[in-house]
């Protein structure tokens, strides 16, 4: 086979080159025609869109083709010409063809038919080669380089917080035991507890849940940070909002108020979406279409429009004791929800979406939560009931975004910690930030798997990450 340097489809669909000889490489997704010509759908995951290559099938042979079905994998030499198609603007004539791998009809899941998403996920390892999947996982990797781009073009710098921790972020208790004891012949003392001095780090250590302390430290020193990695919670949920294994963008931000990080996480996640739209619009006209058929029992949006709306609204910034006053004449007016609401309760998505898509109609950011329901490192106002926290409330999804003024003074942290049950020894550290040159500063969590199914518009956090840890699943 003469070798010419391989072109991407994607590269290739925009070539205006017509008549140059031309190789590209990809899985085929169709193969159909007659005994005289054959058409083969090629896609190399480069783009949505496939480049129909016209095969003579006297010239190669039937025998030869018989191998090149769905699935199959082939190198295609063959010269560039306008496509006679209404839908591309150019084809390929092959001349050559390698067959790099065959894919057996009778075994090959992936047939040219629906797939459910469910069938999809016990397929994890095949699942991206589905049109689906191959749009969702490049929008993916553009809202990956959007954070890093917004974050870099503002000066922050990008901080690696571990992975591996002796303390627990939310106080909340579930996350994952890392260890290399031997679990069948543990260690304990005489009231038996289990001792952790023969372990590898010699203490009890977890998975974190969040890096948004030893952000924190980093904010202190290098003035505004982000962190972007892989957190985990031990949740026992099997809802489709929820996974084990999840990515954080975290932003920490010295001397910033209140007021300056919800402008912050209004620009930031403003500036994801546009970058979609201006970046990934071939992948999300696609998802548009495909999750009417993927999810038939769901209620579907336009998806362009869900995006749009974001863009062209100005956040609501609303305290949380309005929003439960808003919530409760509801209610009174005859609105049922399936949780009760009242001053203190955290307000469940059906609420918080309430708020967004009947009331307001355009996104809102929630201040000023109870302190009973919220972190101890979040700010103290002065009533001494409520926190400087912010919560970025979105359409079809709820809270995207959580974070606060962080408490700057040392008594006020360490009395909230003390109340809490929160132990100094694994938060002294985090303390002394406030014993040494303390200042105002705040940050944000924004969960990435909860941004990429607002831009998809998939409807379970399973179809947005490659593979899904959740309870009973860990499988690929």
């Amino acid at each position: 086979m003469e070798t010419i340097t391989r072109t991407k489809i994607a590269d290739l669909l925009k070539s205006k080159s017509f008549g140059e000889k031309v190789n590209v490489k990809g899985w085929v997704r169709t193969r159909r025609g007659s005994k005289m010509v054959n058409f083969i759908a090629l896609n190399d995951g480069s783009t949505i869109n496939n480049v129909q290559i016209v095969v003579d099938v006297e010239k190669l042979g039937e025998e030869f083709l018989k191998p090149i079905t769905t699935g199959a994998c082939i190198s295609v030499n063959g010269v560039l010409v306008e496509s006679q198609g209404k839908d591309q603007s150019a084809e390929i004539q092959a001349t050559e063809i390698q067959i790099y791998g065959t894919a057996d009809p009778q075994t090959y899941p992936l047939q040219k038919k629906g797939h459910s998403v469910e069938f999809l996920r016990e397929i994890a390892h095949l699942r991206p080669r589905t049109n689906t999947f191959g749009a969702v996982f490049r929008i993916r990797h553009h809202m990956a380089m959007a954070i890093h781009r917004f974050f870099h073009d503002r000066g922050f710098f990008y901080f690696h917080t571990p992975i591996i921790t002796a303390s627990d972020c939310e106080g909340a208790g579930q996350m994952f035991q890392v260890t290399t004891k031997n679990l069948y012949d543990l260690k304990k003392d005489e009231n038996g507890s289990i001792l952790y001095d023969d372990d590898f780090f010699g203490k009890q250590t977890s998975l974190t849940v969040s890096g948004q302390l030893e952000g924190e430290l980093a904010a202190m020193a290098l003035g505004a940070i982000y962190t972007f990695g892989p957190t985990f919670r031990a949740e026992n949920s099997n809802t489709p909002r929820h996974l084990a294994e999840f990515w954080m963008i975290e932003p920490e931000i010295a001397f910033y108020e209140i007021e300056e990080n919800m402008q912050l996480a209004e620009d930031f996640i403003k500036y994801c979406i546009q970058w979609a739209i201006d970046n990934c619009m071939e992948d999300i006209q696609f998802l548009n279409g495909a999750r009417k058929h993927l999810y038939k029992n769901e209620e579907t949006d336009d998806l362009i429009e869900r995006l749009n709306f974001i863009l062209d609204n100005k956040f609501i910034r609303l305290p949380y004791t309005e929003g439960v006053r808003i919530l409760e004449e509801a209610v009174a007016k005859g609105h049922k929800f399936e949780f009760p609401i009242f001053w203190g309760a955290d307000l469940a998505s059906e609420h918080e979406r309430y708020l967004v898509e009947k009331h307001f109609k355009c996104p809102v950011i929630l201040t000023d939560y109870p302190k009973e329901i919220k972190s101890f490192y979040m700010k103290q106002n002065e009533d001494g009931k409520t926190v400087r926290a912010m919560d970025v409330l979105f359409p079809k999804i709820g809270e995207i975004i959580g974070g606060s003024q962080r408490e700057e003074d040392y008594d006020k942290l360490y009395k909230r910690a003390e109340e809490m049950d929160i132990p100094m020894k694994d938060i002294w550290w985090y303390l002394d930030t406030r014993r040494f040159g303390t200042a105002p500063h705040s940050g944000f969590g924004l969960g990435f798997e909860r941004l990429l199914l607002f831009v998809t518009g998939m409807a379970n956090i399973r179809d947005v990450i490659p593979f899904p840890r959740t309870p009973n699943n860990a499988e690929f």
